[in-house]
């Protein structure tokens, strides 16, 4: 299900450098794909860290 929220912010040239390099390295569109990406990327990291690494596998039930 897509989220249909948008948050917008400025980048300074320094951080517009980088999330060009990760747009590029990711193979991503847009830069703002890149922020996201990077975001979601740090939220999994603290998330492992907190609760350790079975903390976002699926949950697989009967079916």
């Amino acid at each position: 299900m897509p989220n249909s929220r948008h948050i917008t912010f400025s980048a300074d040239p320094d951080t517009h450098r980088v999330l060009e390099a990760v747009r590029e390295q990711q193979g991503l569109e847009t830069t703002d794909q890149a922020a996201e990406f990077l975001i979601r990327r740090r939220m999994r990291l603290m998330s492992q860290r907190a609760a350790g690494p079975r903390n976002l596998t699926p949950v697989r039930g009967r079916r």
